[in-house]
């Protein structure tokens, strides 16, 4: 696994309250990796901190192997930034504010005419209606097309979808979705329905510390799952539990079992049904969410 993104014992206090603690982050390159954690955990301060905007207390921070510098933005060369709520000029359009960005930037009349209409497609915004004009969910896919403009190996995304309705979050997501292995995204958020609908990497921030972090897959994988067996018939469900063994919850029509070993519980139940003769209407493997992980992980 190779690094985009590194974090060694970073640590940030204001006055007494000690924001970061510690904190250590390793974020593979080509992946999408979701950044959770309440508001006020130390998402945006450590953003900031990425980005060379402020100092830690003490800790290193490299991408793509180069050191960042509190006050020196070369390494910023590397990467594209995309805030909550971007601000634009409204009375450009949208190609007109992107050829702005492009020329302040250094970009050549050339990289501005091949990248510029890739862009705005990829986003969706070939429109030449005035930014003034554009919903929060368009400004949102042009802030993503700003932040892309310099073809950036790291993509900083922080809380890019909280200001939107349930439209412009699906489509904020489905360009980052498509972003995977093209550049490196870090996803901050703490709606965690979305950093589990495209991440495949995740860390638990909270109260400035790394709770936990790895593979989605892997960290699901690890947290006790559950099966939920119903049966449409009570007396079906009468004669199961008094011929099973096991411990089932009965949640009204549900009956619930809590597994650390998915596969071997499974196939003993599906054993038992055949040995009784019994049809569920629904039998399934329940893995937990994000949500679950997360709140087990704070202990709320």
């Amino acid at each position: 696994m190779t690094a985009m993104l590194t974090l060694q014992n970073i640590t940030k206090q204001f006055g007494n309250h000690l924001v970061l603690d510690d904190l250590n982050l390793t974020i593979p390159r080509g992946s999408i990796f979701g950044f959770v954690g309440e508001n006020g955990a130390g998402k945006t301060t450590t953003m900031k901190i990425i980005l060379g905007l402020l100092a830690a207390d003490s800790g290193s921070v490299t991408i793509a192997g180069q050191t960042v510098k509190y006050g020196n933005t070369k390494t910023n060369q590397k990467v594209g930034y995309l805030p909550d709520v971007p601000t634009f000029y409204d009375y450009l359009t949208a190609k007109e504010y992107l050829t702005l960005c492009g020329r302040t930037s250094g970009m050549t009349k050339s990289q501005q005419t091949l990248q510029i209409p890739a862009l705005l497609s990829k986003v969706g915004l070939q429109t030449t209606q005035k930014i003034g004009k554009f919903s929060r969910g368009m400004k949102q896919r042009l802030g993503l097309a700003q932040a892309l403009l310099n073809e950036p190996q790291l993509l900083i995304c922080d809380e890019p979808t909280s200001a939107l309705d349930p439209s412009g979050r699906k489509e904020v997501l489905q360009i980052l979705a498509s972003l995977k292995n093209e550049t490196t995204v870090l996803f901050s958020s703490h709606i965690l329905t979305d950093v589990e609908a495209i991440c495949d990497y995740v860390a638990i921030l909270n109260d400035g510390k790394i709770h936990l972090t790895g593979s989605l897959a892997e960290i699901k994988n690890s947290q006790p799952h559950h099966y939920e067996l119903h049966f449409e018939n009570p007396n079906d469900t009468a004669l199961f539990l008094n011929q099973n063994p096991l411990t089932w919850q009965q949640v009204e029509k549900k009956l619930i079992l809590p597994s650390e070993e998915p596969t071997n519980i499974g196939l003993q139940i599906i054993k038992r049904l055949a040995t009784l003769n019994l049809v569920p209407l629904e039998f399934k493997l329940v893995e937990p969410t994000l949500e679950d992980i997360f709140l087990k992980a704070v202990k709320k």
